[in-house]
């Protein structure tokens, strides 16, 4: 399997943090974004012209969520995406709820204040910084105190869900998202950066741990 990537995508990071807690057996392709001849060779394995993609001999898979469902379905006695209908559910939901709340309200401050930098693409938009608190404020707000009581975000244990909602976090620190009055939600997080599966790809991107 092959694994399109680049390391300051955090969607990127789910698959390839699943990837690696699921021992499976990837070869990453970094794509250089800022090269047209790659970003076209992305077009022809995902018409959204994003990463990641998962190439799994004849099978190309892209979004992020669906690949870590995918690789973790592939891994046999796996648990961090459970087969019972409602837990499953519950994984599903909060994959989702990352990929529409919580990861597009870091996402601003996130291109606002560090991907602008990187591209020459201008200034920090007070308006987008504003909107993106007002989101971040109340996402945010909702995983921490959810955590209040939990250990992990779905169940007793690691799950996906997990890992979909880390993932965007390595993103606060470079988009200067302070996240210091959620005491749950750093606890929470906290665990995830001690795994494995975290270190390994941080030190993976070259980006904060």
């Amino acid at each position: 399997m092959r694994l399109y990537h680049h390391p300051i995508s955090f969607n990127a990071r789910r698959a390839i943090m699943t990837a690696h807690h699921l021992k499976q057996q990837v070869d990453l392709v970094l794509v250089d974004l800022s090269s047209a001849e790659q970003r076209k060779h992305l077009l022809t394995i995902n018409p959204n012209e994003k990463i990641p993609v998962l190439v799994d001999g004849d099978f190309t898979l892209w979004e992020s969520c669906a690949i870590m469902q995918y690789l973790a379905d592939k891994t046999p006695g796996q648990t961090v995406y459970p087969t019972e209908l409602r837990a499953r559910a519950d994984v599903n939901r909060w994959m989702f709820w990352s990929a529409q709340h919580l990861a597009p309200a870091i996402g601003i401050f996130y291109w606002e204040n560090f991907i602008k930098g990187l591209i020459g693409a201008g200034r920090p938009d007070p308006v987008e910084l504003k909107r993106g608190m007002v989101d971040l404020e109340s996402y945010a707000g909702v995983l921490d105190g959810h955590m209040a009581r939990r250990q992990w975000v779905s169940g007793n244990n690691l799950t996906l869900a997990d890992l979909a909602i880390a993932a965007p976090l390595m993103a606060a620190e470079p988009g200067g998202v302070s996240l210091n009055r959620y005491e749950h939600l750093q606890a929470w997080f906290g665990r995830v950066q001690e795994l494995d599966a975290w270190q390994q790809t941080a030190a993976e991107d070259m980006l904060p741990a």
